[in-house]
């Protein structure tokens, strides 16, 4: 079926059942709703669901009715069972269930009959696969979804406002101003918009042995990254610490990483997370990394090594840098605690700790970011 076709039906569907249940929702509100998702990223749940809010022009007294039925359509909290007569929407990242089709004033909620409930998307399907669990058919797929978020950071509005001569929001403190040193008279109109920041990035990455299952996914998403970002420097890291940031040339993900992998000593073997750490504080710190800047570091945090360099190298950065977030495959199990000497001992420096199993963990990377 086709994609656009079936979001336009899906968002009919979705409209016939809130005007069931009595909000006024019109033919112009859905054009509108449908103008609104190709403005959005369709892969963020939250982002859909403020799109539509807005764009049908939902009433406060019907807030509840939205959200219970938009929850009902838009269920990410589970993989409904797909059968093949059913229609599939592709929306990534969206996982559409059953939509409602309650008679006026029943109150009650019913699904679709049997061959109209929305398929599960192959891309939300990726974007919850474990790294460690993909297979050989999913690579190609896994680097266009990673490349596609990294996009997201480079077209991501900043939360500050600044001055602009376009379009924007009114900006009414500095118009009076303005007013007053032209005696008092409105020329013109001051104002105000969210710009496009690229932040700046530092990456370490582990490389060692019990990271390799992740490191292809992690190192080909520090890429994608590397290309967007307004500066973006890249390590490795096991037994020896490598800048990676000269061979990052563009090209065929494979190729590009075979080349990097060629150049770490020690690849896929063991590890020294402080000394490493602390290589890269007394050589490069002063160097690449400010205020502006911030520090990502790729790595599950096992390491039999001394602890007091790790502390103080960590001590260090965190003293430096914007924030300091630290991401660890194992983090994805809900039952993991950084209980690891060395993750226990990063841990004080650490402002955001968050797991690195698979792409929608990666995603929620991205505000960190641009905050």
């Amino acid at each position: 079926m086709n994609r656009g076709m079936s979001l336009v039906s899906h968002l009919a569907r979705f409209g016939r059942a809130l005007r069931e249940r009595g909000v006024a929702v019109s033919l112009s509100d859905e054009a509108d709703g449908l103008a609104a998702l190709t403005l959005v990223d369709l892969g963020d749940r939250e982002e859909v669901r403020l799109a539509l809010r807005a764009a049908l022009k939902i009433r406060p007294r019907d807030a509840a009715v939205f959200e219970e039925l938009f929850a009902q359509l838009w269920n990410s909290d589970r993989e409904p069972a797909v059968r093949q007569t059913n229609p599939r929407i592709d929306l990534p990242g969206s996982v559409p269930r059953a939509l409602p089709s309650a008679r006026p004033g029943s109150g009650a909620e019913s699904v679709l009959p049997t061959g109209e409930e929305p398929g599960y998307s192959p891309d939300a399907v990726l974007r919850r696969k474990p790294f460690d669990a993909l297979s050989a058919a999913d690579l190609q797929g896994m680097e266009r979804l990673l490349a596609r978020l990294a996009l997201r950071l480079a077209t991501r509005p900043s939360r500050r406002r600044v001055p602009t001569r376009g379009r924007g929001d009114p900006d009414l403190r500095r118009s009076f101003r303005q007013a007053v040193a032209q005696g008092g008279e409105f020329l013109s109109l001051a104002r105000r918009t969210r710009p496009i920041e690229k932040p700046r990035l530092l990456v370490l990455a582990d490389t060692s042995g019990s990271m390799d299952p992740h490191t292809r996914f992690l190192l080909t998403f520090v890429l994608s990254l590397h290309r967007v970002a307004g500066r973006c420097e890249v390590f490795a890291f096991n037994t020896a610490l490598v800048r990676l940031t000269p061979f990052l040339r563009p090209g065929r993900i494979d190729l590009v990483l075979e080349r990097l992998a060629a150049r770490v000593p020690d690849w896929s073997g063991g590890t020294r997370i402080g000394e490493c750490l602390g290589e890269f504080v007394e050589d490069w710190l002063d160097e690449l990394v400010d205020g502006r800047t911030s520090v990502i570091i790729l790595s599950d945090g096992l390491d039999r090594g001394d602890l007091q360099p790790l502390a103080g190298a960590m001590r260090a950065l965190r003293a430096r840098a914007r924030r300091v977030l630290w991401l660890n495959p194992l983090a994805g199990d809900p039952r993991y605690e950084p209980t690891a000497r060395a993750m226990a001992a990063a841990l004080p420096y650490v402002d955001r700790l968050l797991p690195a199993h698979n792409l929608e963990s990666l995603e929620r990377l991205l505000p960190f970011l641009t905050a």
